[in-house]
Protein backbone atom coordinates (compact mmCIF):
# COMPACT_ATOMS: atom_id res chain seq x y z
CA UNK A 1 0.00 0.00 0.00
CA UNK A 2 4.26 4.32 1.66
CA UNK A 3 4.83 6.32 1.24
CA UNK A 4 6.84 12.32 -0.94
CA UNK A 5 4.58 8.67 3.06
CA UNK A 6 10.32 10.22 1.46
CA UNK A 7 11.50 11.36 2.70
CA UNK A 8 9.72 8.33 3.82
CA UNK A 9 8.63 10.28 3.40
CA UNK A 10 9.67 8.45 4.23
CA UNK A 11 8.51 7.45 2.38
CA UNK A 12 2.88 7.22 1.69
CA UNK A 13 6.79 8.40 2.32
CA UNK A 14 3.61 7.69 -2.55
CA UNK A 15 3.35 5.18 -5.16
CA UNK A 16 5.03 3.82 -8.10
CA UNK A 17 4.70 4.17 -11.64
CA UNK A 18 3.26 7.45 -11.89
CA UNK A 19 1.68 7.64 -7.95
CA UNK A 20 4.39 8.87 -6.14
CA UNK A 21 4.56 12.15 -4.81
CA UNK A 22 8.09 13.15 -3.65
CA UNK A 23 10.61 12.04 -7.03
CA UNK A 24 11.13 15.72 -7.54
CA UNK A 25 10.42 15.30 -10.85
CA UNK A 26 7.88 17.27 -13.43
CA UNK A 27 5.21 15.09 -15.20
CA UNK A 28 2.55 15.17 -17.43
CA UNK A 29 -0.80 15.88 -16.03
CA UNK A 30 -3.45 12.59 -17.20
CA UNK A 31 -2.70 11.76 -21.14
CA UNK A 32 -1.81 15.67 -22.64
CA UNK A 33 0.93 14.77 -25.83
CA UNK A 34 2.26 17.80 -25.09
CA UNK A 35 0.26 20.27 -27.66
CA UNK A 36 -2.10 22.85 -26.81
CA UNK A 37 -5.71 21.80 -26.05
CA UNK A 38 -6.62 23.65 -29.48
CA UNK A 39 -4.36 21.49 -31.77
CA UNK A 40 -1.68 23.73 -32.45
CA UNK A 41 1.78 22.73 -31.58
CA UNK A 42 4.62 24.69 -30.02
CA UNK A 43 5.37 25.61 -33.50
CA UNK A 44 2.09 26.86 -34.20
CA UNK A 45 1.84 29.06 -31.27
CA UNK A 46 5.01 31.04 -32.46
CA UNK A 47 3.78 31.47 -36.03
CA UNK A 48 0.15 32.40 -35.64
CA UNK A 49 -0.14 34.65 -33.41
CA UNK A 50 -3.85 34.62 -33.41
CA UNK A 51 -4.40 31.41 -32.37
CA UNK A 52 -1.72 30.93 -30.14
CA UNK A 53 -3.99 33.70 -28.24
CA UNK A 54 -6.95 31.26 -28.40
CA UNK A 55 -4.53 28.64 -26.76
CA UNK A 56 -2.94 30.70 -24.33
CA UNK A 57 -6.65 32.09 -23.37
CA UNK A 58 -7.52 28.25 -23.01
CA UNK A 59 -4.78 27.18 -21.02
CA UNK A 60 -4.27 30.10 -18.95
CA UNK A 61 -7.37 32.22 -18.25
CA UNK A 62 -6.22 36.06 -17.45
CA UNK A 63 -2.68 36.79 -18.22
CA UNK A 64 -1.82 39.29 -21.01
CA UNK A 65 -2.18 37.43 -24.26
CA UNK A 66 1.89 37.37 -24.92
CA UNK A 67 2.88 36.41 -21.32
CA UNK A 68 0.55 33.15 -21.38
CA UNK A 69 1.87 31.94 -24.68
CA UNK A 70 5.30 32.58 -23.23
CA UNK A 71 4.20 30.62 -19.87
CA UNK A 72 2.23 27.73 -22.34
CA UNK A 73 5.75 27.65 -24.53
CA UNK A 74 7.86 27.11 -21.32
CA UNK A 75 5.25 24.30 -19.98
CA UNK A 76 5.59 22.73 -23.42
CA UNK A 77 9.00 22.70 -23.06
CA UNK A 78 9.97 21.40 -20.26
CA UNK A 79 6.77 18.89 -20.22
CA UNK A 80 6.18 17.19 -16.41
CA UNK A 81 7.66 13.78 -16.27
CA UNK A 82 5.64 10.53 -15.09
CA UNK A 83 7.06 8.98 -12.29
CA UNK A 84 5.58 6.87 -10.16
CA UNK A 85 3.10 7.12 -2.84
CA UNK A 86 2.39 10.45 -2.54
CA UNK A 87 4.05 12.73 0.50
CA UNK A 88 5.72 10.72 2.58
CA UNK A 89 4.74 8.99 2.44
CA UNK A 90 2.05 9.38 0.19
CA UNK A 91 6.24 9.59 -0.68
CA UNK A 92 8.95 11.14 2.45
CA UNK A 93 10.71 11.93 -1.53
CA UNK A 94 10.64 10.88 -2.64
CA UNK A 95 6.55 12.55 -1.09
CA UNK A 96 7.21 11.27 0.99
CA UNK A 97 9.90 12.89 -1.44
CA UNK A 98 9.57 12.31 -0.41
CA UNK A 99 11.46 13.30 1.66
CA UNK A 100 12.89 13.56 -0.24
CA UNK A 101 11.20 17.11 -1.57
CA UNK A 102 11.80 17.57 1.84
CA UNK A 103 8.80 14.61 1.61
CA UNK A 104 9.13 12.35 4.47
CA UNK A 105 12.18 12.95 6.43
CA UNK A 106 15.31 11.44 5.08
CA UNK A 107 17.18 8.53 5.84
CA UNK A 108 19.22 7.55 3.53
CA UNK A 109 23.04 8.05 3.84
CA UNK A 110 24.24 8.88 0.22
CA UNK A 111 21.40 12.22 -0.29
CA UNK A 112 17.79 12.08 0.68
CA UNK A 113 15.03 12.89 -1.91
CA UNK A 114 10.63 11.40 0.47
CA UNK A 115 9.29 12.87 0.54
CA UNK A 116 6.24 10.82 -0.17
CA UNK A 117 7.57 9.17 -1.35
CA UNK A 118 11.22 6.25 -2.54
CA UNK A 119 12.64 3.66 -5.13
CA UNK A 120 12.60 -0.02 -6.04
CA UNK A 121 11.41 -1.42 -2.83
CA UNK A 122 8.31 -3.82 -3.45
CA UNK A 123 6.76 -7.08 -5.17
CA UNK A 124 4.30 -4.82 -6.92
CA UNK A 125 6.63 -1.68 -7.89
CA UNK A 126 5.05 0.40 -5.38
CA UNK A 127 6.98 2.49 -2.95
CA UNK A 128 7.54 0.70 0.55
CA UNK A 129 4.83 2.37 2.68
CA UNK A 130 2.41 1.23 -0.19
CA UNK A 131 1.14 4.69 -1.39
CA UNK A 132 1.70 6.37 -4.56
CA UNK A 133 3.70 8.99 -4.00
CA UNK A 134 5.99 10.95 -6.59
CA UNK A 135 9.51 9.84 -6.42
CA UNK A 136 9.18 6.23 -5.20
CA UNK A 137 8.61 4.86 -8.40
CA UNK A 138 10.74 1.25 -9.30
CA UNK A 139 9.25 0.95 -12.61
CA UNK A 140 12.24 2.12 -15.07
CA UNK A 141 14.63 2.49 -12.61
CA UNK A 142 17.58 0.61 -11.77
CA UNK A 143 18.16 -0.18 -7.89
CA UNK A 144 20.64 2.54 -7.47
CA UNK A 145 19.03 4.71 -10.05
CA UNK A 146 16.46 6.69 -6.69
CA UNK A 147 18.30 8.98 -4.49
CA UNK A 148 19.28 6.90 -0.80
CA UNK A 149 17.00 9.70 0.22
CA UNK A 150 13.73 9.12 -0.85
CA UNK A 151 12.97 6.93 2.60
CA UNK A 152 13.79 10.13 3.82
CA UNK A 153 13.58 13.97 2.86
CA UNK A 154 14.28 15.11 -0.74
CA UNK A 155 15.93 17.18 -1.95
CA UNK A 156 19.64 16.18 -0.66
CA UNK A 157 22.62 15.19 -3.28
CA UNK A 158 23.21 11.75 -5.06
CA UNK A 159 26.57 10.13 -3.56
CA UNK A 160 29.28 9.42 -6.58
CA UNK A 161 29.09 6.19 -6.20
CA UNK A 162 26.32 4.79 -6.30
CA UNK A 163 25.83 5.90 -10.18
CA UNK A 164 28.55 3.33 -11.07
CA UNK A 165 26.81 0.51 -8.96
CA UNK A 166 23.66 1.36 -10.67
CA UNK A 167 24.56 0.67 -13.89
CA UNK A 168 25.56 -2.81 -12.52
CA UNK A 169 22.28 -3.74 -11.60
CA UNK A 170 19.69 -2.20 -13.86
CA UNK A 171 17.85 -5.76 -14.18
CA UNK A 172 16.80 -5.34 -10.83
CA UNK A 173 14.10 -3.12 -11.69
CA UNK A 174 13.55 -5.12 -15.17
CA UNK A 175 12.66 -7.93 -12.32
CA UNK A 176 9.94 -5.51 -10.33
CA UNK A 177 8.32 -4.39 -13.95
CA UNK A 178 7.70 -8.29 -14.12
CA UNK A 179 6.71 -9.14 -10.98
CA UNK A 180 4.18 -6.12 -10.91
CA UNK A 181 2.80 -6.36 -14.79
CA UNK A 182 2.08 -10.60 -13.35
CA UNK A 183 0.25 -9.39 -10.61
CA UNK A 184 -2.01 -7.06 -12.32
CA UNK A 185 -2.84 -10.36 -14.48
CA UNK A 186 -3.57 -12.46 -11.53
CA UNK A 187 -5.93 -10.17 -10.30
CA UNK A 188 -8.51 -10.31 -13.64
CA UNK A 189 -10.57 -12.69 -11.75
CA UNK A 190 -10.71 -11.00 -8.52
CA UNK A 191 -13.57 -11.01 -5.93
CA UNK A 192 -14.89 -7.56 -5.07
CA UNK A 193 -12.98 -5.50 -2.22
CA UNK A 194 -14.44 -2.83 0.26
CA UNK A 195 -12.46 -0.10 -1.56
CA UNK A 196 -13.72 1.96 -4.19
CA UNK A 197 -10.72 3.59 -5.20
CA UNK A 198 -8.68 0.33 -5.77
CA UNK A 199 -9.01 0.84 -9.45
CA UNK A 200 -7.60 3.83 -9.96
CA UNK A 201 -5.71 4.31 -7.03
CA UNK A 202 -3.48 1.26 -6.97
CA UNK A 203 -1.56 1.47 -4.04
CA UNK A 204 -3.10 -1.75 -2.57
CA UNK A 205 -2.62 -4.64 -4.73
CA UNK A 206 -3.89 -7.47 -2.18
CA UNK A 207 -7.20 -6.55 -1.75
CA UNK A 208 -8.70 -9.49 -3.68
CA UNK A 209 -7.25 -11.68 -1.55
CA UNK A 210 -7.67 -12.73 2.12
CA UNK A 211 -5.02 -11.70 4.74
CA UNK A 212 -3.63 -15.03 4.97
CA UNK A 213 -3.09 -15.19 1.12
CA UNK A 214 -1.57 -12.27 0.81
CA UNK A 215 1.19 -13.12 3.89
CA UNK A 216 1.57 -16.60 1.86
CA UNK A 217 2.32 -14.98 -1.48
CA UNK A 218 4.58 -11.93 0.51
CA UNK A 219 6.62 -15.07 2.23
CA UNK A 220 6.86 -16.87 -0.93
CA UNK A 221 8.43 -13.93 -2.49
CA UNK A 222 10.97 -13.55 -0.13
CA UNK A 223 11.85 -16.96 -0.69
CA UNK A 224 12.26 -16.87 -4.17
CA UNK A 225 14.70 -13.83 -4.03
CA UNK A 226 16.58 -14.76 -1.46
CA UNK A 227 17.16 -18.60 -1.58
CA UNK A 228 20.24 -17.50 -4.36
CA UNK A 229 22.24 -17.53 -1.25
CA UNK A 230 22.49 -21.70 -0.61
CA UNK A 231 23.01 -21.41 3.05
CA UNK A 232 19.45 -19.58 3.46
CA UNK A 233 17.91 -22.92 2.77
CA UNK A 234 15.97 -24.10 5.29
CA UNK A 235 16.32 -20.89 7.64
CA UNK A 236 13.54 -18.98 6.33
CA UNK A 237 11.08 -18.48 9.29
CA UNK A 238 7.15 -17.56 8.86
CA UNK A 239 6.24 -13.78 8.04
CA UNK A 240 5.16 -11.59 11.03
CA UNK A 241 2.01 -10.29 10.10
CA UNK A 242 -0.81 -7.83 12.22
CA UNK A 243 -3.59 -8.97 13.91
CA UNK A 244 -5.74 -6.22 12.66
CA UNK A 245 -4.21 -5.07 9.02
CA UNK A 246 -6.41 -1.62 8.75
CA UNK A 247 -5.67 1.56 9.46
CA UNK A 248 -2.14 0.95 10.44
CA UNK A 249 -0.95 4.29 8.59
CA UNK A 250 0.47 7.00 11.46
CA UNK A 251 1.09 9.33 8.31
CA UNK A 252 -1.13 10.37 5.22
CA UNK A 253 -1.05 13.20 2.90
CA UNK A 254 -3.34 14.41 1.12
CA UNK A 255 -3.00 16.45 -2.55
CA UNK A 256 -5.51 18.88 -2.90
CA UNK A 257 -7.25 19.79 -6.21
CA UNK A 258 -10.33 20.79 -7.99
CA UNK A 259 -13.47 18.53 -9.46
CA UNK A 260 -14.87 19.85 -13.02
CA UNK A 261 -16.99 21.90 -11.08
CA UNK A 262 -14.19 23.68 -9.44
CA UNK A 263 -14.80 22.56 -6.14
CA UNK A 264 -12.19 21.08 -3.82
CA UNK A 265 -10.85 17.83 -3.74
CA UNK A 266 -8.31 15.90 -2.21
CA UNK A 267 -6.90 12.76 -2.01
CA UNK A 268 -3.78 10.71 -4.12
CA UNK A 269 -2.66 10.63 -7.47
CA UNK A 270 -4.25 8.11 -9.90
CA UNK A 271 -1.63 5.10 -11.01
CA UNK A 272 0.35 6.41 -13.22
CA UNK A 273 -0.78 10.12 -13.84
CA UNK A 274 -0.91 13.04 -12.06
CA UNK A 275 -4.70 12.94 -12.04
CA UNK A 276 -6.00 13.61 -8.24
CA UNK A 277 -8.62 10.47 -7.21
CA UNK A 278 -10.52 12.28 -4.82
CA UNK A 279 -10.48 9.91 -1.29
CA UNK A 280 -12.76 10.16 1.68
CA UNK A 281 -11.94 7.30 3.77
CA UNK A 282 -8.61 5.01 2.97
CA UNK A 283 -8.77 2.04 4.55
CA UNK A 284 -5.20 1.76 5.42
CA UNK A 285 -5.08 5.52 6.99
CA UNK A 286 -5.20 6.32 10.32
CA UNK A 287 -9.24 7.76 10.12
CA UNK A 288 -8.71 10.82 12.26
CA UNK A 289 -6.04 12.07 9.96
CA UNK A 290 -8.62 11.27 6.96
CA UNK A 291 -11.73 13.38 9.13
CA UNK A 292 -9.17 16.35 9.53
CA UNK A 293 -7.98 16.45 5.95
CA UNK A 294 -12.33 16.06 5.31
CA UNK A 295 -12.43 18.86 7.81
CA UNK A 296 -9.93 21.34 5.94
CA UNK A 297 -11.27 20.52 2.61
CA UNK A 298 -14.64 21.24 3.89
CA UNK A 299 -13.23 24.93 5.26
CA UNK A 300 -11.46 25.80 2.33
CA UNK A 301 -14.73 27.94 0.49
CA UNK A 302 -15.69 29.83 3.62
CA UNK A 303 -11.89 30.97 4.10
CA UNK A 304 -11.56 31.94 0.23
CA UNK A 305 -8.48 29.38 0.35
CA UNK A 306 -7.95 28.73 -3.47
CA UNK A 307 -6.20 25.50 -4.17
CA UNK A 308 -2.48 25.09 -6.25
CA UNK A 309 -3.13 24.29 -9.69
CA UNK A 310 0.03 22.00 -11.30
CA UNK A 311 -0.41 23.69 -14.88
CA UNK A 312 -1.42 27.09 -14.33
CA UNK A 313 0.71 27.54 -10.74
CA UNK A 314 -2.18 29.28 -9.37
CA UNK A 315 -3.72 29.01 -6.15
CA UNK A 316 -2.56 28.42 -2.24
CA UNK A 317 -3.37 25.01 -1.09
CA UNK A 318 -1.26 22.29 -2.77
CA UNK A 319 -0.85 18.86 0.44
CA UNK A 320 -2.21 18.81 3.29
CA UNK A 321 0.11 15.87 5.74
CA UNK A 322 -1.51 15.10 8.88
CA UNK A 323 0.91 12.84 11.35
CA UNK A 324 -0.71 11.02 14.61
CA UNK A 325 1.38 9.51 17.02
CA UNK A 326 -0.42 6.01 17.97
CA UNK A 327 1.47 5.89 21.55
CA UNK A 328 0.80 9.36 22.88
CA UNK A 329 -1.96 10.85 20.47
CA UNK A 330 -0.27 13.69 19.80
CA UNK A 331 -1.67 14.94 15.95
CA UNK A 332 0.37 17.35 13.82
CA UNK A 333 -1.47 18.89 10.69
CA UNK A 334 1.12 20.28 8.63
CA UNK A 335 -0.43 22.87 5.72
CA UNK A 336 1.62 23.19 2.72
CA UNK A 337 0.91 26.54 0.36
CA UNK A 338 2.47 27.86 -2.42
CA UNK A 339 3.19 31.06 -0.68
CA UNK A 340 4.04 32.10 2.47
CA UNK A 341 0.74 34.75 2.76
CA UNK A 342 -2.35 32.10 4.23
CA UNK A 343 -5.52 34.32 4.99
CA UNK A 344 -6.74 34.71 8.44
CA UNK A 345 -4.33 32.78 9.18
CA UNK A 346 -5.02 32.44 12.95
CA UNK A 347 -8.81 32.48 12.47
CA UNK A 348 -8.56 29.34 9.84
CA UNK A 349 -6.29 27.80 12.73
CA UNK A 350 -8.63 28.20 15.43
CA UNK A 351 -11.52 26.61 13.15
CA UNK A 352 -9.50 24.04 12.72
CA UNK A 353 -8.90 23.16 16.29
CA UNK A 354 -12.61 23.81 17.37
CA UNK A 355 -13.60 20.90 14.84
CA UNK A 356 -10.30 18.67 16.19
CA UNK A 357 -9.09 19.45 19.43
CA UNK A 358 -7.13 16.21 19.53
CA UNK A 359 -4.76 18.47 17.12
CA UNK A 360 -1.72 19.20 19.13
CA UNK A 361 0.32 21.46 16.47
CA UNK A 362 -0.01 23.11 13.28
CA UNK A 363 2.22 24.64 10.93
CA UNK A 364 2.72 26.06 7.71
CA UNK A 365 5.20 24.81 5.64
CA UNK A 366 5.94 26.86 2.16
CA UNK A 367 6.66 24.60 -1.00
CA UNK A 368 7.23 27.59 -3.74
CA UNK A 369 8.77 24.91 -6.08
CA UNK A 370 7.70 23.77 -9.66
CA UNK A 371 8.43 19.35 -9.34
CA UNK A 372 6.32 17.22 -7.21
CA UNK A 373 8.39 17.38 -3.58
CA UNK A 374 5.59 17.99 -0.92
CA UNK A 375 8.03 19.64 1.79
CA UNK A 376 9.36 23.55 0.89
CA UNK A 377 12.13 24.75 3.23
CA UNK A 378 10.33 27.11 4.96
CA UNK A 379 7.72 26.53 7.22
CA UNK A 380 6.57 28.37 10.59
CA UNK A 381 4.36 27.23 13.83
CA UNK A 382 0.71 28.09 13.53
CA UNK A 383 -0.04 26.49 16.48
CA UNK A 384 1.71 24.36 19.28
CA UNK A 385 5.29 23.42 19.90
CA UNK A 386 5.75 22.57 16.26
CA UNK A 387 6.55 18.51 16.20
CA UNK A 388 5.10 15.45 18.78
CA UNK A 389 6.54 12.81 20.11
CA UNK A 390 5.63 8.92 20.16
CA UNK A 391 6.89 6.24 22.22
CA UNK A 392 8.63 3.24 20.50
CA UNK A 393 9.97 0.00 22.01
CA UNK A 394 10.28 2.24 25.30
CA UNK A 395 11.64 4.99 24.16
CA UNK A 396 10.57 8.24 22.88
CA UNK A 397 10.89 10.27 19.93
CA UNK A 398 10.22 13.58 18.58
CA UNK A 399 8.75 13.40 15.09
CA UNK A 400 9.04 17.30 13.40
CA UNK A 401 7.61 17.32 9.98
CA UNK A 402 10.09 15.96 7.40
CA UNK A 403 11.89 13.37 10.04
CA UNK A 404 11.42 9.74 8.67
CA UNK A 405 9.13 7.27 11.16
CA UNK A 406 7.99 4.07 9.96
CA UNK A 407 4.59 4.70 9.14
CA UNK A 408 3.29 1.38 10.80
CA UNK A 409 4.64 1.73 14.23
CA UNK A 410 3.04 -1.74 15.46
CA UNK A 411 5.02 -3.78 13.36
CA UNK A 412 7.64 -1.42 13.52
CA UNK A 413 7.99 -2.66 17.08
CA UNK A 414 8.14 -6.31 16.25
CA UNK A 415 10.59 -5.61 13.51
CA UNK A 416 12.95 -3.39 15.60
CA UNK A 417 13.04 -5.92 18.52
CA UNK A 418 14.13 -9.03 15.98
CA UNK A 419 16.64 -7.48 14.67
CA UNK A 420 18.01 -6.50 18.47
CA UNK A 421 17.62 -10.16 19.00
CA UNK A 422 19.28 -11.13 16.05
CA UNK A 423 22.41 -9.12 17.06
CA UNK A 424 22.45 -10.80 20.07
CA UNK A 425 23.77 -7.75 22.04
CA UNK A 426 25.32 -8.87 25.80
CA UNK A 427 26.49 -5.14 27.10
CA UNK A 428 29.89 -5.43 25.85
CA UNK A 429 29.92 -4.71 22.15
CA UNK A 430 30.34 -1.65 20.02
CA UNK A 431 27.44 -1.36 17.50
CA UNK A 432 27.45 1.06 14.47
CA UNK A 433 23.95 2.20 13.33
CA UNK A 434 24.09 2.92 9.76
CA UNK A 435 21.41 4.94 7.96
CA UNK A 436 20.50 6.17 11.65
CA UNK A 437 17.90 8.20 10.90
CA UNK A 438 16.61 9.94 13.77
CA UNK A 439 18.46 7.57 15.60
CA UNK A 440 15.43 5.63 16.29
CA UNK A 441 16.83 1.48 16.48
CA UNK A 442 20.45 2.85 17.43
CA UNK A 443 19.02 4.27 20.58
CA UNK A 444 17.05 1.24 21.42
CA UNK A 445 20.27 -0.86 21.45
CA UNK A 446 21.80 1.28 23.73
CA UNK A 447 20.76 0.26 26.81
CA UNK A 448 21.86 -3.32 25.46
CA UNK A 449 25.34 -2.51 24.11
CA UNK A 450 28.46 -0.63 25.58
CA UNK A 451 28.31 2.28 23.34
CA UNK A 452 26.76 2.88 19.76
CA UNK A 453 28.07 4.92 17.23
CA UNK A 454 25.33 6.26 14.74
CA UNK A 455 26.16 7.71 11.36
CA UNK A 456 23.46 9.76 9.08
CA UNK A 457 24.12 11.92 6.53
CA UNK A 458 20.99 14.03 6.48
CA UNK A 459 21.38 17.33 8.87
CA UNK A 460 18.10 17.47 10.18
CA UNK A 461 17.96 14.16 11.10
CA UNK A 462 21.51 14.13 13.12
CA UNK A 463 19.90 16.91 15.12
CA UNK A 464 16.63 15.22 15.64
CA UNK A 465 18.92 12.08 16.81
CA UNK A 466 20.85 14.14 19.27
CA UNK A 467 17.35 15.66 20.83
CA UNK A 468 16.30 12.05 21.11
CA UNK A 469 19.15 11.39 22.96
CA UNK A 470 18.61 13.65 25.76
CA UNK A 471 15.09 13.00 26.01
CA UNK A 472 15.65 9.51 26.80
CA UNK A 473 18.70 10.24 29.03
CA UNK A 474 20.97 7.79 26.89
CA UNK A 475 24.44 8.92 26.68
CA UNK A 476 26.28 5.90 25.30
CA UNK A 477 25.23 7.04 21.63
CA UNK A 478 27.09 9.10 19.67
CA UNK A 479 26.31 10.77 16.38
CA UNK A 480 28.14 11.55 12.99
CA UNK A 481 26.64 13.75 10.20
CA UNK A 482 29.02 11.56 7.32
CA UNK A 483 28.85 9.46 4.29
CA UNK A 484 28.66 6.14 5.78
CA UNK A 485 30.93 4.39 3.47
CA UNK A 486 33.61 7.31 3.31
CA UNK A 487 33.09 7.28 7.76
CA UNK A 488 33.49 3.59 8.07
CA UNK A 489 36.35 3.63 5.86
CA UNK A 490 38.16 6.37 8.13
CA UNK A 491 37.58 4.50 10.99
CA UNK A 492 39.06 1.31 9.67
CA UNK A 493 42.38 3.08 8.76
CA UNK A 494 42.07 4.75 12.53
CA UNK A 495 42.41 0.78 13.72
CA UNK A 496 38.69 0.96 15.31
CA UNK A 497 36.70 -2.39 15.11
CA UNK A 498 33.12 -2.81 15.79
CA UNK A 499 31.31 -5.77 17.04
CA UNK A 500 28.12 -5.27 15.33
CA UNK A 501 26.66 -3.40 12.02
CA UNK A 502 23.02 -2.46 12.18
CA UNK A 503 21.65 -1.32 8.97
CA UNK A 504 18.58 -0.42 7.30
CA UNK A 505 18.96 1.30 3.59
CA UNK A 506 15.72 2.57 1.59
CA UNK A 507 14.54 0.88 -0.78
CA UNK A 508 17.41 0.80 -3.30
CA UNK A 509 19.35 -0.82 -1.29
CA UNK A 510 22.65 -0.84 -0.03
CA UNK A 511 26.09 0.29 -2.19
CA UNK A 512 29.02 -2.23 -3.05
CA UNK A 513 31.52 0.25 -1.73
CA UNK A 514 29.18 0.59 1.04
CA UNK A 515 29.47 -2.94 1.90
CA UNK A 516 33.16 -3.15 1.59
CA UNK A 517 33.71 0.04 4.09
CA UNK A 518 31.46 -2.22 6.71
CA UNK A 519 33.43 -5.24 6.01
CA UNK A 520 36.99 -3.45 6.59
CA UNK A 521 35.91 -3.35 10.31
CA UNK A 522 35.20 -6.33 10.53
CA UNK A 523 32.44 -6.76 12.83
CA UNK A 524 31.30 -10.79 13.46
CA UNK A 525 27.71 -9.67 12.78
CA UNK A 526 25.84 -7.80 10.09
CA UNK A 527 22.29 -7.23 11.04
CA UNK A 528 20.46 -6.11 8.01
CA UNK A 529 16.72 -4.47 7.70
CA UNK A 530 15.36 -4.47 4.01
CA UNK A 531 12.38 -2.96 2.12
CA UNK A 532 13.18 -4.30 -0.90
CA UNK A 533 13.75 -8.38 -0.71
CA UNK A 534 15.40 -7.92 -4.50
CA UNK A 535 18.49 -5.16 -3.55
CA UNK A 536 18.26 -7.32 -0.41
CA UNK A 537 19.45 -10.57 -2.35
CA UNK A 538 21.85 -8.71 -4.37
CA UNK A 539 23.58 -6.89 -1.52
CA UNK A 540 23.76 -10.45 0.40
CA UNK A 541 25.61 -11.47 -2.22
CA UNK A 542 28.21 -9.25 -2.68
CA UNK A 543 28.63 -9.70 1.59
CA UNK A 544 28.92 -13.61 0.66
CA UNK A 545 32.38 -12.51 -0.95
CA UNK A 546 33.38 -10.40 1.94
CA UNK A 547 33.24 -13.43 4.22
CA UNK A 548 29.60 -13.21 5.74
CA UNK A 549 27.41 -15.93 5.99
CA UNK A 550 23.43 -15.56 6.24
CA UNK A 551 21.96 -16.79 9.37
CA UNK A 552 18.21 -16.84 9.36
CA UNK A 553 15.81 -14.46 7.71
CA UNK A 554 12.04 -12.35 9.08
CA UNK A 555 9.78 -11.38 7.02
CA UNK A 556 7.70 -8.78 8.46
CA UNK A 557 4.88 -7.28 6.96
CA UNK A 558 4.90 -3.68 7.62
CA UNK A 559 2.24 -2.88 4.53
CA UNK A 560 -0.65 -4.75 4.67
CA UNK A 561 -2.65 -5.07 1.45
CA UNK A 562 -0.03 -3.13 -0.98
CA UNK A 563 3.05 -4.93 -2.56
CA UNK A 564 5.62 -4.49 -0.03
CA UNK A 565 7.10 -6.30 2.56
CA UNK A 566 9.79 -6.08 5.00
CA UNK A 567 12.98 -8.25 5.78
CA UNK A 568 15.47 -8.35 8.65
CA UNK A 569 18.44 -11.14 7.78
CA UNK A 570 21.78 -11.71 10.07
CA UNK A 571 24.94 -12.48 9.03
CA UNK A 572 27.91 -13.74 10.61
CA UNK A 573 31.46 -13.18 9.77
CA UNK A 574 33.05 -16.87 8.95
CA UNK A 575 36.45 -15.49 6.84
CA UNK A 576 36.37 -15.50 2.83
CA UNK A 577 38.35 -18.35 2.44
CA UNK A 578 35.18 -20.51 3.48
CA UNK A 579 33.49 -18.68 0.86
CA UNK A 580 35.11 -19.53 -1.96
Amino acid sequence: MEKKRGNEMTGREYKNGGNSRGDGKRREKGNWDGKVRVGKSRDDISSDSKSSNVAAQNFIGKDSVSKRVKVRKDKIMSGRPSDGRGAAGRTSAGKYKDEEEKSAAGRNIYGKADGRSVSGRTISGKSTDGKSVAGRNMSGKSAYGKNVSQKYTSGQDKSSGRQQYDQRNKSVSKKYEVDAKSDIAQRSGRRETKCPYEKKCGSCRYLYLSYEEQLKKKEAFVRQELEKCPELKGHFNPIIGMENPWNYRNKVTAIFDRDRKGNPVSGVYEEGTHNVVPVERCLIEDELADRIIGTIRGMLKSFKIKVYDEDTRYGLLRYVLVRRAFATGEVMVVLVTASPVLPSKRNFTNALLKAHPEITTVIQNVNTRTDSLILGDKQQVLYGKGYIEDVLCGCRFRISPASFYQINPVQTEKLYKKAIELAGLKGTETVIDAYCGIGTIGLIAASKAKNVISVELNPDAVKDSIVNAKINGIKNVRFYKADAGQFLTQMAEEGVKADVLLMDPPRSGSTEEFLQSAALLGPEKIVYISCNPVTLGRDLMVLRKLGYRAEEVWPVDMFPWSGHVECVIMMQYCGKEKKK
